[in-house]
């Protein structure tokens, strides 16, 4: 009993939480937690003025969010059912139920105006821009020949 009297009256050193040790040493990390940290405006429904209870309330909690929690974020803000209030959103977006995670996290990042989750760009590779010429000039060969063979 005295022991834990002792216990209770002497202060406990806590070592440093992870983060704070590692972005004391990380600059690229500190700026990272930093990011994570932004604070997200919330969107209100257009019909009652409420915001999801899911609704993310940091950058963080954005990547954090189930498939299930942002299918609630779609169907609340008129996104996932055809609705008449659905092209009154800043941003609205076609939603289907069956695309992965990634693709319905980065559409509800697109409509709450986070920046970079817009439509990913396909970049080609060498081969496909190399096929894409070949194609291209037996067209143009094909053409040509059938200019100057037209009369026969």
């Amino acid at each position: 009993m005295q022991n834990q009297a002792e216990n209770q009256n002497t202060p406990t050193v806590r070592p440093a939480m992870l983060g704070s040790r590692r972005a004391a040493t990380n600059t690229a990390f500190r700026k990272k937690l930093e990011q994570m940290a932004i604070p997200l405006a919330p969107l209100v429904q257009l019909t009652t003025g409420e915001v999801h209870p899911s609704f993310p309330g940091t950058v963080l909690n954005f990547w954090l969010l189930t498939d299930e929690e942002l299918e609630a974020l779609a169907h609340f803000y008129h996104q996932r059912t055809p609705s008449q209030y659905k092209f009154h959103y800043p941003c609205p977006i076609n939603w289907s139920s069956d695309i992965p995670l990634e693709e319905k996290r980065r559409k509800i990042g697109r409509f709450i105006g986070l920046r970079g989750c817009e439509s990913p760009i396909r970049i080609r590779t060498e081969e496909e821009i190399l096929e894409d010429a070949r194609r291209a000039r037996i067209a143009e060969e094909d053409e040509m020949w059938k200019r100057k063979l037209r009369w026969y």
